[in-house]
């Protein structure tokens, strides 16, 4: 089930202020063009979805909304810097047909690892789904150290795998070293997804390009599970431009923008989050003109 490309997707809303509301029915069409892509599964209120500025019962309606309308794996976002709102957010996300979490390292508050070890753990006890750790240390100002990853792995058996974004390949050696060939890695980079699958055994990319490419994304991963790396090489090298260009900026402002620019119902901002300059949006436009994707 969670091999392919999972689409990070975006959460619109129907205008950019303090709190516009939530546009659900934009948000059913975009699930409808990621079933249509073929997508392997959709990611909900991840940090594309900005998921920090949803108060609970909008995190809990994008989820039920993706349950219902998706044709493939859900991943639901529900990790925080508080356990036990990972928890309750968790269970929701279980009670309601989610096919996994996704547990962010604890951000802000800088939990050292045998914290991490307990925080993740206690989300592992108590709900009893697949769980997928995510490592953004650039976002999160702490690393799950791969040590933790195989410690959790051993003690808690929903614990699979990892949406790996360090961005450090040596990090990412240390986590198929220690915690085997069974322990699941999906990239956490669109542009770090070829080198994870080809050298590190990675089994997909957890996507903001997908958001606007499904289709060539889920392709461009087949290729890698395949193990057919020339092929999938001469795609990342043609991709890497837009992989670049969607972190032009505060990731998700570049691919609400790019699918602004597509004709995509991608929706405004909530600040702190707003559109990006001019001069950014001209270029996100040359890129994807380029791309053939408008």
């Amino acid at each position: 089930m969670f091999k392919g490309c999972f689409t990070a997707i975006v959460t619109p809303f129907k205008d950019t202020g303090v709190r516009p509301e939530l546009d659900l029915d934009a948000y059913a069409r975009l699930v409808e063009m990621q079933n249509e892509g073929g997508v392997a599964g959709i990611v909900a209120v991840g940090t594309t979805g900005e998921s920090p500025v949803l108060s609970h019962e909008e995190h809990n309606k994008v989820i039920e909304a993706t349950v219902e309308h998706a044709h493939c794996a859900v991943i639901a976002g529900t990790g925080s810097n508080c356990t036990w709102e990972a928890i309750e957010l968790s269970r929701h996300a279980s009670d309601v047909g989610a096919d996994a979490t996704l547990q962010v390292c604890p951000y802000y508050n800088k939990p050292n690892q045998e914290g991490l070890f307990r925080h993740f753990s206690a989300i592992a006890e108590r709900v009893d789904i697949p769980h997928i750790l995510y490592n953004i240390p650039g976002r999160s100002a702490r690393e799950i150290a791969p040590e933790t990853m195989a410690r959790l792995k051993e003690e808690h058996s929903n614990i699979i795998g990892v949406k790996e974004a360090s961005g450090n390949p040596e990090t990412w050696r240390r986590i198929r070293e220690l915690c085997g060939e069974d322990f699941l890695i999906l990239s956490g980079n669109d542009g770090d997804t070829f080198a994870l699958m080809r050298d590190h055994a990675a089994k997909g990319v957890i996507s903001v390009a997908s958001n606007i490419i499904p289709q060539r994304m889920q392709r461009f991963v087949e290729l890698g599970l395949k193990g057919d790396f020339d092929a999938m090489e001469k795609e990342h090298l043609v991709l890497k431009e837009l992989f670049d260009v969607l972190f032009i900026d505060t990731n998700p402002i570049p691919i609400k923008e790019a699918m602004s620019l597509a004709g995509m119902p991608a929706g405004g901002f909530r600040l702190p989050l707003c559109e990006t300059s001019q001069e950014k949006r001209e270029r996100i436009r040359e890129v994807i003109s380029r791309l053939g994707i408008i």
